[in-house]
């Protein structure tokens, strides 16, 4: 998805936010412009939504992938997966995950779950077929990685803190701007226009800015799991790895699902690098490399 459409589904889900936020303020007898009512509601907005995501995360990534848990191995292919799962799983102390194959021509991967001991791990068949067994070894300790230092609950509870606080600073802005904007005999508690637009244009810079902030722990993340994956496996695994999704293209995983992917496509100048979930893949090779 372009970064024009994200901006886009940027401004409506904000949009959906705000108008949800004003809706349950009046349905519990809470002025839109108290303090009190709006804490209340941005964490509930705020840190609900983000684990309720979270909650789905799992049924959402089987949905927007189709991909399918193996059950029973059929094949020497699967059942190789999920004992290679099986023994990262062991190794890094962690309850054995859930372990399915999208159908996908390119190579990715991705893991989730709102647990440590309740996740998914997922590959492409692009993945298994593009890549020899170190490096789909090294991949899969990646995602490994990033259930045994909890990446998945802590951008949760990062992503729910911010949102908490553009809904509060957004609404406070409005506020400030309403009360400048009315006139010296308006008596009226209700909030004017000036609060809803103020508000408005407030929650869409700092949702901008919250998302610089998540991006930017979403990239430092990468370099612990690509860390970890290293300590799983061996350095030089996880370095071949990532040199061969540099010489392949990466298609990018639905949304919803694109930070916890192995890679995504190369992001161009230093503005789209600020939104970007993973670092330059040259950036991660160097850090392993100075590892070793």
């Amino acid at each position: 998805m372009g970064m024009f459409m994200r901006i886009g589904l940027f401004l409506i889900t904000n949009l959906a936010i705000m108008l949800l936020v004003g809706t349950v303020l009046k349905i519990l007898g809470l002025q839109a412009h108290s303090i009190g009512g709006i804490v209340v509601m941005a964490l509930i907005v705020g840190m609900g939504g983000s684990f309720i995501s979270l909650a789905m995360s799992k049924w959402l990534a089987k949905k927007s992938v189709g991909a399918e848990v193996i059950e029973n191995p059929s094949n020497s292919t699967e059942k190789w997966l999920v004992e290679t799962v099986r023994r990262q799983a062991n190794k890094a102390g962690i309850g054995m995950p859930e372990v399915a194959i999208y159908d996908a021509p390119e190579m990715n991967a991705f893991a989730t779950g709102m647990t440590k001991n309740s996740s998914l791990v997922a590959v492409s068949t692009g993945l298994l077929q593009g890549m020899n067994q170190d490096e789909v070894e090294a991949v899969l300790a990646h995602e490994i990685s990033h259930i045994s230092n909890g990446d998945m609950v802590t951008m949760a509870l990062i992503q729910g803190i911010l949102n908490t606080f553009v809904i509060i600073l957004a609404r406070i802005v409005g506020s400030v701007v309403d009360n400048a904007m009315r006139s010296s005999d308006d008596e009226s508690s209700a909030p004017g226009i000036g609060y809803y637009i103020a508000s408005f244009v407030a929650e869409l810079i700092f949702g901008v800015i919250a998302s610089i902030i998540v991006m930017w722990f979403s990239r430092q993340r990468e370099f612990r799991a690509d860390a970890g994956a290293a300590q799983l496996e061996n350095p030089q695994k996880m370095i071949k790895a990532l040199e061969r999704l540099q010489q392949a293209h990466i298609a990018p995983l639905p949304d919803s699902m694109r930070a916890f992917g192995i890679a995504q496509g190369e992001g161009v100048g230093f503005f789209q690098k600020m939104f970007m979930t993973h670092p330059p893949l040259e950036e991660r090779i160097a850090a392993l490399q100075n590892m070793r």
